[in-house]
């Protein structure tokens, strides 16, 4: 009763107003957006504080004592503060952020490694990375002189929890794994992998970008070290992206980059480092991205996450359904438990022609390996199409999708 309580309040019509960029029309046909799992559209409240920041706010922020800049630097900080309660952080100083997910893992990866990876250390990853989640922890490991050890995953996309389990020994010095898999949908089980990587003495980082916009995260009830994830994935601006760390490992690691903001003093002898969260934030930051975040925030917050998880779940399984009606078509990534994404294939189509023919009936989805080239070899296969749902699409979306992969079949096949 509770679960169709929620989705009853859930009015998706009335959202959808919201989304400016969804009134309007491709290649003569209404736009039919399924490309979520690459960026999110942005509500008209969004839209309006960019507005109102660059007509009323603009200012550098943290340097000045006039009424702009307090006025900037105020609302920039709202967002950090907004942010605490979203992710359940402990303090408001565990919150940096950077221009997105890639930085801020680049910024762990940079930082952690010079402070605490040797020689003969292992790091460890799983087989449906993003790049942005392989390639950084390949360059520590080249630098330090470190092991990169790979979980596999089996045919339906999950995790080979056992192999984990024997991966983890004294040397394992991080794990690194993505919460929800950008190209499969799989919800990885976070929750048993950072308790084992803590037996084993080992701190997590999550890459939370295809989780924050259809998750609950509590950070501090996963009790993981580092999470990552883009303000652009959650209805947010691009250039926006946020690594909350816990705090003993933020004061142990050194800075990332340097300049202004992230100093105490400078003399010519030395430099004494800025407390957290600055001490990682050099230089001007994206300062309407920040701002504009906090109202993201507020939008998914009046919704209400738990409304936004049960309306996709049950998007996902009827786009499932209907896609598996289709004769021929494949989906990649079957796991038990997965958010939001359906990866498929036409057998004897290629990705990209099918993604062609979509997107001349209005239909934006993606195609390709999308980032996770050592997944696609996982399956003997160039890529996928990936259709990505949101809180603003609709089964009439999903029946679009369906009749234009049916188009696109009989034209292909």
């Amino acid at each position: 009763m509770e679960r169709t309580a929620v989705l009853e309040r859930f009015d998706v019509r009335r959202i959808r107003k919201d989304f400016p960029i969804l009134t309007r029309t491709v290649n003569g046909k209404p736009l039919v957006y399924l490309d979520n799992g690459a960026t999110t559209q942005k509500p008209q409240q969004v839209i309006d504080a960019i507005v109102n920041y660059y007509t009323q706010l603009n200012s550098n922020v943290h340097r000045g004592v006039h009424h702009l800049s307090q006025l900037a630097t105020d609302a920039f900080e709202v967002t950090r503060r907004k942010l605490q309660p979203f992710i359940h952080a402990a303090h408001e100083h565990e919150i940096i952020l950077t221009k997105g997910t890639t930085e801020s893992i680049n910024l762990v990866a940079s930082c952690y490694g010079k402070a605490f990876i040797s020689a003969g250390d292992e790091i460890i990853i799983s087989a449906m990375e993003h790049h942005s989640n392989i390639v950084p922890w390949q360059i520590v490991c080249e630098e330090r002189g470190a092991l990169l050890k790979v979980v596999p995953i089996n045919d339906a996309g999950e995790l080979d929890m056992e192999m984990y389990r024997s991966m983890l020994n004294d040397r394992t010095r991080l794990v690194a794994i993505t919460y929800v898999s950008n190209a499969l949908g799989t919800i990885n089980p976070v929750k048993t992998i950072i308790e084992l990587a803590h037996a084993a003495g080992a701190p997590v980082l999550l890459d939370a970008a295809q989780a924050i916009q259809h998750l609950t995260i509590d950070v501090q009830e996963l009790d993981v070290d580092f999470l990552v994830f883009s303000g652009h994935k959650m209805y947010g601006p691009t250039g926006i992206g946020v690594l909350y760390g816990k705090e003993k490992w933020l004061n142990a690691m050194p800075p990332y980059q340097s300049g202004g903001e992230m100093i105490k003093e400078v003399t010519f002898a030395q430099t004494t480092y800025n407390e957290l969260p600055f001490k990682f934030e050099a230089g001007t930051p994206n300062i309407e991205a920040g701002i504009c975040l906090g109202h993201a925030i507020d939008y998914i917050n009046d919704i209400g996450m738990a409304a936004i998880a049960q309306y996709e779940h049950e998007l996902l399984d009827y786009t499932t359904q209907r896609l598996l009606d289709i004769p021929g078509l494949r989906i990649i990534g079957t796991a038990k438990e997965k958010s939001s994404v359906v990866s498929f294939l036409l057998d004897g189509a290629h990705p990209y022609d099918v993604g062609v023919i979509l997107d001349k009936l209005g239909v934006a989805v993606r195609t390709g390996h999308h980032c996770t080239q050592p997944l696609m070899d996982r399956y003997g296969i160039p890529g996928t199409v990936r259709a990505s749902i949101a809180m603003y699409n609709t089964k009439e979306d999903i029946d679009i999708l369906v009749a234009g992969v049916e188009k696109a079949a009989a034209m292909l096949l």
